[in-house]
């Protein structure tokens, strides 16, 4: 179904960006299937004039650590600092990822490692940093666990002040045990209905939530901002052993 030329200009997203962090283990350039479920995301978003970009978490030294630059804190080297300007300048974020031992990727975890390392800087407006901006999750595996991991990663960009749209998640995985994995051929995940049905949703309310609250500047600055909370006020909750 094609929607008519009036509802098709009105759903155009040309002032959002969008970041897909991509956890695969495998470096560049091997084959990697989260990438092709990537993929179908953001050829959407490109279609209706979101600026996207992609980057894999594994090219890159991210120093393991809770400090936003981990050079100031024993490690030679960490490109952390210029990955988070990447993070800051996107309305979207999508973490993707592969499932291991019904986890997500030990890459998956160093990245959210790292934008918790961030998460106690603020914005202009006293807000935790993330504010504003919104997140969802891709999984791809060949054995059970999409709902599992995407359930932690949703939690924890929540957590760090991601705003988490409807249906925010979607993922792939074969039949249980060894099997094809997203991209081989025969796998059918590709042409998977299920798959394609909640990455298109995904993608969609991810536009539209970003979209909302870019055209609201962004969360309401009040009763949420740690600076007016460390300055004393207390927005309302001034007896909090109240019965």
């Amino acid at each position: 179904m094609t929607a008519s030329p009036q509802t098709d200009d009105a759903y155009r997203f040309d002032d959002l960006s969008a970041l897909f962090i991509n956890c695969t283990l495998k470096p560049s350039p091997q084959v990697s299937h989260t990438q092709g479920l990537i993929d179908k995301s953001a050829e959407i978003m490109m279609s209706r004039g979101v600026t996207t970009s992609e980057v894999r978490a594994v090219d890159h030294d991210l120093a393991p650590g809770v400090y936003p630059d981990m050079t100031e804190h024993g490690f030679a080297t960490d490109e952390w600092p210029a990955l988070y300007e990447r993070v800051m300048d996107a309305d979207i974020l999508v973490i993707a990822g592969p499932i291991w031992l019904g986890d997500n990727s030990s890459v998956t975890k160093k990245v959210i490692e790292r934008l918790y390392s961030c998460s106690s800087l603020l914005n202009s407006e006293g807000q935790y940093a993330y504010y504003g901006r919104v997140g969802g999750c891709l999984i791809t595996g060949n054995e059970d666990g999409v709902k599992h991991c995407a359930m932690n990663v949703l939690y924890s960009l929540q957590h760090l002040g991601y705003t988490i749209p409807p249906q925010a998640d979607a993922g792939w995985i074969g039949a249980a045990g060894p099997g094809p994995s997203y991209l081989d051929p025969g796998s059918g995940g590709p042409e998977n209905d299920f798959t394609n049905r909640n990455t298109t949703f995904m993608t969609w309310n991810l536009m539209h939530l970003a979209a909302m609250l870019k055209r609201a500047k962004g969360i309401p600055a009040h009763g949420n901002q740690r600076s007016e909370w460390d300055a004393g006020c207390r927005f309302d909750a001034e007896n909090p052993e109240h019965r």
